[in-house]
């Protein structure tokens, strides 16, 4: 990782390091890294609790009126796996993560690698500038999703929504069903799909069921044209049609 690239990712995270190891581990999968230990993974574990300590201040300066509940619901959708790794997109820092040989190329990476990444340079940013230069980087992603999902009352629980459209407006009360699993105890994945009275819509792949099923919960929104997704990938539902 030459200093070039090092120079360009303080660029695009607006902080110049003291700590040019710390940026560099940051940005380092384990799959690159001589030892795991040596990897972005321990970073990613502190960046995930500051990036929920900054959501639980942004939430509760900006939300006076939000009781605890409602406040954890929208926690949950700012600093979820999909979040992360949607802002990371989003900014091109997934383009920065030194991957060894084996792995995806950096435009087909998973989304679990970045939101990795996402949290791992926050704990960089955070141990080398302390909480104000982690909260520089955070604030103005995080505050337009935190009002969306504050505004949108789903908070991305996909299941709820087509269940109260499903018996609001067609009558029907969705079912879910397992069409297939695969991989081995560990790590399997399922496949789910969804269907209202007569009519199916496309399944989904998750690394649970619950994920799986609200996935294809999603499917179903989106092609009832009760949600719709923007650009920059997130999902809006339509208040008209959800409202039945």
């Amino acid at each position: 990782m030459d200093q070039a690239h090092l120079d360009r990712a303080q660029e695009l995270l607006g902080h110049e390091f003291s700590d040019l190891d710390l940026l560099r581990e940051s940005l380092t999968h384990a799959s690159s890294a001589a030892e795991r230990v040596s990897s972005n993974e321990r970073l990613e574990f502190l960046g995930d609790a500051v990036l929920g300590l900054v959501a639980c201040q942004r939430l509760f300066e900006r939300y006076p009126q939000l009781l605890e509940g409602d406040m954890t619901k929208i926690k949950s959708v700012a600093v979820s796996r999909r979040t992360c790794a949607r802002l990371a997109k989003k900014i091109g820092l997934d383009e920065f993560l030194k991957l060894g040989s084996g792995m995806p190329s950096n435009s087909e990476m998973p989304g679990s690698l970045s939101a990795a990444v996402f949290e791992s340079v926050i704990g960089a940013l955070y141990l080398d500038g302390g909480l104000p230069a982690a909260e520089a980087f955070i604030t103005p992603l995080l505050d337009p999703v935190i009002e969306r999902a504050a505004v949108s009352g789903h908070q991305q629980n996909f299941k709820s929504v087509l269940q109260q459209y499903a018996q609001e407006t067609l009558g029907v009360t969705p079912a879910y069903a397992l069409l297939d699993e695969k991989g081995p105890d560990h790590a399997k994945a399922f496949e789910v799909g969804v269907q209202l009275g007569a009519q199916s819509y496309e399944p989904s792949w998750g690394a649970s069921k619950k994920q799986a099923e609200q996935q294809a919960a999603l499917n179903a929104l989106l092609a009832l044209g009760v949600a719709t997704q923007t650009e920059d990938g997130e999902i809006v539902i339509e208040p008209e049609r959800s409202a039945g």
